[in-house]
């Protein structure tokens, strides 16, 4: 049984890293899915013409689709893991949002991460939670007008992150959208990051599926491809077309081995 590409999508910024990232669309293609998605393929917040030009011209050259795709979000390595909850760098954020809406009208891409930040020592939480919903608020409408949507994800590994279950993130959706009036908000649903945090997926989706607008996987404990852990994915995937989630399944998982050998699993079925 081949690779379903109408199904599931591959994350290039944790898969085929064994690549150059603009080697990867092609690899990609190569393995048997149509859908991509990148955390921000660049180290900073408004890259060279150039730069954007290479990574639309990679991803259209290997006939793929770009389906997410985040926004900036700091020095990931580093441990950052968003700025525009942050009141010293919301304006890289802002800057940031023109070129993400050029690269989504070049590609198609509809689906925007937008990562919340830590916390930082010495500011008050109340602060950055007001810097964080002007961000969102403007986020939302500069992705509304080409029909986008922003996605706001609880993250596990980083005790600095202050959403870490399905409850904070729809706090934060539920405080933009009536801020900001506007309603183009949605969870991510990592079934990794939550299953780790400790959150009953089952009473996310059976309490909350219309409020998913996007789905990533990684098996738990390891955060390897599913298999490797104890997440049983086919009743998760059962449950989320009972509930009427037809969007894609991102795979944003470490390889345990060579990336082009980690999809074994879809072939024998989730």
């Amino acid at each position: 049984m081949p690779v379903d590409p109408n199904r599931y999508a591959v994350n290039l910024s944790i898969l085929f890293t064994e690549l150059e990232l603009l080697e990867r669309p092609a690899a990609a293609k190569a393995a048997g899915f149509d859908k991509v998605e990148f955390w921000w393929p660049f180290g900073v917040a408004v890259p060279s013409d150039r730069e954007v030009d290479r990574f639309v011209q990679a991803v259209e050259d290997a006939g793929v689709s770009l389906i997410g795709l985040n926004f900036f979000a700091g020095d990931m390595p580093a441990g950052e893991r968003g700025v525009l909850s942050n009141p010293d760098r919301a304006g890289e954020f802002a800057d940031n949002l023109d070129v993400a809406v050029g690269i989504a009208e070049r590609t198609g891409c509809r689906a925007f991460n937008a990562l919340y930040g830590n916390r930082i020592d010495g500011v008050d939480p109340a602060k950055q939670d007001d810097t964080a919903t002007e961000s969102l608020v403007r986020a939302a409408r500069a992705v509304g007008r080409i029909g986008g949507t922003v996605l706001v994800e609880p993250v596990s590994g980083m005790d600095a992150y202050p959403l870490k279950t399905a409850t904070d993130a729809l706090a934060v959706i539920d405080r933009v959208h009536n801020t900001g009036d506007v309603d183009n908000l949605r969870l991510l649903f990592d079934l990794y990051h939550l299953r780790v945090n400790g959150d009953d997926l089952d009473a996310v989706i059976d309490r909350h599926a219309r409020t998913i607008g996007h789905v990533q996987i990684a098996d738990a404990p390891g955060r390897n491809e599913p298999g490797t852990g104890q997440i049983d994915f086919g009743h998760y995937f059962d449950k989320l077309d009972a509930a009427g989630y037809t969007g894609p399944v991102a795979l944003e998982y470490k390889p345990s081995g060579a990336s082009a050998d980690s999809f074994g699993w879809i072939k024998r079925g989730a």
